[in-house]
């Protein structure tokens, strides 16, 4: 069984306990805004904020292209993040996201002083899986980085994927998880499939 938690000294979840939270919180609480947006026209790319203390949810939200090209998943959070007055500071909160942040996101999780993120698909997934190649082709065109060139460990955050913190979850916990994992990726394969056959008339500028 693996005691690792996320960088955070106020964290008490081990990797068992935050892939189960991680998880839940793309079933119960992104991908039913994502099949709204979806319908709406919009990508598949989600969001969510998770108290560091216990795995809870404190917000979710998905992309809204079509209302402006700047709310990527990750970016939409944020702006909700700050128009909800209450809510725990970035310090005692995990930030999960659904794919691996663009550059764009990957800087606003930064300046809005997060000190983690966590995603589910890669950047690889995004590209092969689901037809968009943006976030790779940006990464090398704008900044010659190629796959898996930024750094993961930093000094202002450290990322891990999902299927990491599964691999580090007590080993019989990990065929319940899987079979979780399996499940969201069937889903996000449709939702991909609704997506890639409706967005020619949309007005996104990178669809």
């Amino acid at each position: 069984m693996s005691d690792r938690t996320i960088p955070s000294t106020e964290s008490q979840l081990t990797d068992s306990q935050l892939a189960a939270a991680l998880l839940g919180a793309i079933e119960n609480h992104v991908l039913p805004l994502t099949r709204q947006g979806v319908a709406a026209g919009n990508k598949i790319f989600g969001a969510a904020l998770l108290r560091k203390s216990d795995g809870s949810v404190v917000l979710a939200e998905t992309n809204n292209e079509t209302e402006n090209p700047l709310w990527h998943g990750e970016v939409h959070l944020l702006k909700r993040y700050r128009e909800v007055a209450g809510l725990p500071p970035p310090e005692q909160l995990i930030f999960l996201s659904t794919h691996e942040p663009c550059s764009m996101c990957l800087s606003a999780i930064t300046w809005a002083g997060f000190d983690n993120f966590f995603d589910f698909f890669t950047h690889e997934d995004s590209r092969d899986s689901f037809a968009i190649p943006h976030d790779l082709k940006i990464l090398k065109e704008v900044f010659t980085l190629d796959p898996g060139g930024y750094r993961r460990q930093n000094a202002y955050w450290t990322a891990r994927s999902v299927a990491e913190v599964i691999d580090g979850a007590d080993a019989a916990a990990q065929p319940a998880l899987r079979a979780r994992v399996k499940a969201i990726h069937d889903e996000y394969a449709a939702l991909s499939d609704s997506y890639q056959d409706g967005k020619a008339g949309n007005a996104i500028p990178l669809r």
